[in-house]
C-alpha cells in the first residue's frame, strides 16, 4: 500500500496539472497589473509594426522603386511608396532622401516602442511575482507547527526565494518571446504575399527547426528537473549548517560537512554538464539551419528574380524577414533552460501553495471569558505526532486556577508536548483538554494564544529595537507597560546601560547582547502581554545564577495570580511549586509537593538524588 503523503515536498505530492495550467494560474497575481500589461503589448505591436516597415522601406522603396526602378505592381509595400512620394513632395527633396528619412523615423519609433514595452512589461510581471511571493510567505506562516515538524526550513526558503526567481526569469523571457512572435506572424503574411513559392521552399527548414527544438525539450526536460532538485538540496544543506555554525564548529564537523557538500555539488555539476552537452549540440545545429535558410533564399530567390517572378528588393526583404521567421523558434530552444527550470519551480511553488494543512477551527468558536481563571483539565488525553508512536497516553490532570505546577521527567517523556497542546499548536481529541471548562477544540487557536504566554529555552529575537522585541508590534502595549515588564523581570538595568536604552537596535540573532540578556527580553515580552496562563519551558536555563535568583524572586510575584506550568531539569528551581508531577513515557507516574515526592522514594527522588550527586 502506498504511504500517505505528509508534506508537499514528497514526490507523491506532485501535482497532476501541467506546466501550461500552472502558468495560467499566474494570471490571478497579474490581474491587478493588466493595464500595464495591455499597454506593454500595445507597445510591442507598434514596435513590431515599425520593425516590419523598416525593411520594406529599404527593399521595396529604396532598392526596387528608386535604385532599380523594377517594382512589380502585385508585390505589396504596405503604403510605403505612397508615403515616400508624399514626403518627397512635401519636403521638396530627393526621393532617396525622403526614403532614408522615413527609414530613420521607423527606426526611432521602433526604439521608443521597444523601450516602452521593455520597461512596462517586466515591471508588471515583477509586481505580480512580488504579490505571489507575499502570498506564499503568508501561506507558510499560517501552516501549523506539525508541518514544520516534518519538513526542512531550507526547502521552504528555496520555494520563496530561488523558485520565485526562476519564475521571474521565465516571465521576462516570455516577454521577449512576445516581442518576437508578433513580427513572426506579420513576416509570414508579408512573405506569403511577396512570394508564396519561396516561402513554401523555406518551410521544410522551419519544420526541421521545430523538430530539433521539440527533441531538445524532450531530452532536457527531466535533466532540468534534476538540476532544480540538486540545487534545492544545496540550499537546504547550506541553511541547516550555517544556521547551526556554532554547533558545527564545536563538534568539529567542518570536514564532514565539506565532504557532504562536495557530494551535493558533484551531483549538481553532473546534471549541469549533461544539460551543457545537449545545449552545445543543439545551438550549432539551429544556427547552421538558419544559415542554410539564407542560402535557400539566395538560390531559389535568385532564380525567381531572373525569371522576373519577383524583384531584387523582395529577395532582400526575404533575407531580412528570414531572421524574424526563424528567431522565435530558435528562442524557444535558447530559452529551454529557463523554461524547464521555471516549469519545475512553478510546479513546486503551487504544490506548496495548494498544500492544505491547518488546525481545526470551529465554525462558531467558543468565547473565552474576559476574566479567565486559567483552570486547565486533561481528561483521558492521548496524543501522537504524525506517523509516530504515542507521546501522551491516557493522561488525566486538573490544574487549579492560579496553581504553579512543575513538570519533570526524562527527555522524551512528553513534558514539552503537554505545553504545546495547551498553546493549541496541535489538534487533540474532543473533550480531552479543557480551559475553564471549555473544550479547547471549540476555541480558536489565536484566542488561546492571546491568553497563554510561553517562554522557551530556544527563543527568537526579531530585527528592531529592544522596545520592538518586547511589544512585538502590539499597539495595546505602551512604552510604559514595556518598561514596567522589564522592571519586573530584572531587565531594566541592563537595558538602560545599552547605548540607546529601549531604542537600541537588536542585531541579527541578538549578537550585540548576551544570551542571558536575550532571555530576559523574552521574559519581559511575555509579561508585558499579561497572560492568564504562563508556561516556562527551561526558561532560566540560559541565565547566570545571580540573574536567575533575581528572576526567581520576580516569578513569585509574576505567578501569584496566574496559572503557571514550569518545565525544569534543575529540580532545585521548582522546590516551592504548589505541585510537581512526574512524567514517564507520556504517562503521569507521580504527583505531589517536593517533600512528598522525596518521601515516596520513587522516580522524582531518583532524579533529585542524581542531580544532587552531580552538583
Amino acid at each position: 500500500m502506498t504511504a500517505p503523503v505528509t508534506d508537499p515536498f514528497d514526490p507523491q505530492a506532485a501535482s497532476t496539472s501541467g506546466f501550461a495550467a500552472n502558468v495560467w494560474r499566474l494570471r490571478h497575481w497579474l490581474k491587478p497589473y493588466r493595464w500595464q500589461l495591455l499597454t506593454a503589448i500595445l507597445f510591442a505591436l507598434l514596435a513590431a509594426s515599425a520593425s516590419i516597415l523598416m525593411p520594406i522601406v529599404f527593399s521595396r522603396v529604396i532598392i526596387d522603386d528608386i535604385l532599380t526602378q523594377n517594382t512589380l505592381s502585385h508585390v505589396p509595400d504596405l503604403g510605403q511608396r505612397a508615403l515616400t512620394t508624399w514626403l518627397t513632395n512635401t519636403l521638396q527633396t530627393q526621393p532617396l532622401f525622403a526614403a532614408g528619412a522615413l527609414y530613420l523615423l521607423w527606426m526611432l519609433l521602433r526604439s521608443l516602442f521597444s523601450y516602452g514595452f521593455e520597461t512596462r512589461f517586466p515591471r508588471a510581471m515583477l509586481a505580480g511575482l512580488n504579490d505571489l511571493r507575499q502570498d506564499l510567505f503568508a501561506h507558510v506562516e499560517h501552516l501549523p507547527p506539525a508541518f514544520y515538524d516534518r519538513v526542512r526550513v531550507g526547502q521552504v526558503l528555496t520555494r520563496i526565494t530561488s523558485d520565485i526567481e526562476s519564475l521571474s526569469e521565465l516571465l521576462l523571457s516570455v516577454g521577449g518571446m512576445v516581442a518576437e512572435i508578433i513580427p513572426f506572424a506579420v513576416a509570414i503574411s508579408v512573405m506569403w504575399s511577396l512570394d508564396a513559392t519561396l516561402l513554401a521552399e523555406l518551410s521544410p527548414l522551419l519544420l526541421v527547426v521545430v523538430l530539433c527544438t521539440w527533441l531538445f525539450r524532450h531530452l532536457t526536460g527531466s535533466i532540468y528537473q534534476r538540476i532544480r532538485e540538486t540545487h534545492s538540496r544545496l540550499n537546504e544543506h547550506l541553511h541547516e549548517n550555517l544556521s547551526g555554525i556554532e554547533s558545527v564548529q564545536l563538534a568539529q564537523r567542518e570536514t564532514l560537512n565539506q565532504h557532504r557538500f562536495a557530494g551535493l555539488v558533484s551531483n549538481n555539476r553532473s546534471e549541469e554538464n549533461r544539460a551543457i552537452r545537449i545545449e552545445t549540440a543543439y545551438y550549432p545545429v539551429i544556427e547552421n539551419i538558419a544559415y542554410l535558410a539564407v542560402a535557400t533564399v539566395l538560390w531559389f530567390g535568385g532564380q525567381h528574380v531572373l525569371q522576373q517572378k519577383t524583384t531584387l528588393g523582395s529577395i532582400v526583404l526575404f533575407l531580412q524577414f528570414n531572421d524574424m521567421l526563424f528567431r522565435p523558434v530558435m528562442m524557444v530552444g535558447y530559452q529551454a533552460s529557463v523554461i524547464f527550470r521555471a516549469a519545475v519551480a512553478c510546479e513546486r511553488i503551487f504544490r506548496l501553495l495548494d498544500w492544505q494543512e491547518a488546525l481545526v477551527v470551529p465554525l462558531q468558536p467558543a468565547t473565552l471569558p474576559a476574566d479567565l481563571h486559567g483552570r486547565i483539565e486533561f481528561k483521558n488525553l492521548n496524543f501522537r505526532y504524525a506517523s509516530g508512536e504515542p507521546v501522551i497516553k491516557n493522561f488525566n490532570l486538573l490544574i487549579e486556577p492560579g496553581e504553579t505546577l512543575a513538570i519533570v521527567g526524562a527527555t522524551g517523556s512528553g513534558k514539552t508536548t503537554l505545553t504545546r497542546l495547551i498553546c493549541r499548536f496541535y489538534d487533540v481529541a474532543p473533550n480531552s483538554l479543557f480551559i475553564d471548562n471549555i473544550d479547547i477544540m471549540q476555541i480558536a487557536p489565536k484566542d488561546i494564544r492571546q491568553r497563554v504566554g510561553i517562554i522557551l529555552q530556544d527563543f527568537h529575537l526579531f530585527p528592531g529595537t529592544v522596545l520592538d522585541n518586547i511589544t512585538l508590534g502590539n499597539p495595546a502595549i505602551t512604552r510604559d507597560m514595556a518598561i514596567a515588564a522589564a522592571t519586573r523581570v530584572q531587565a531594566l538595568d541592563f537595558i538602560n546601560a545599552l547605548p540607546q536604552g529601549f531604542d537600541t537596535r537588536i542585531q541579527a540573532q541578538g549578537i550585540n547582547i548576551s544570551q542571558g540578556q536575550r532571555q530576559l527580553l523574552v521574559f519581559a515580552r511575555v509579561i508585558a502581554q499579561d497572560p492568564e496562563i504562563l508556561i516556562l519551558d527551561e526558561a532560566t536555563a540560559s541565565i547566570d545564577t545571580n540573574t536567575e535568583a533575581a528572576i526567581q524572586k520576580a516569578l513569585t510575584q509574576i505567578t501569584a495570580q496566574r496559572t503557571t506550568l514550569i518545565i525544569a531539569h534543575r529540580l532545585q528551581t521548582i522546590r516551592d511549586a504548589d505541585r510537581i508531577i512526574v512524567l514517564k513515557h507520556g504517562t503521569l507516574v507521580e504527583a505531589g509537593r517536593h517533600e512528598e515526592l522525596l518521601a515516596l522514594n520513587g522516580d522524582y527522588a531518583g532524579l533529585y538524588a542524581a542531580q544532587f550527586r552531580d552538583s
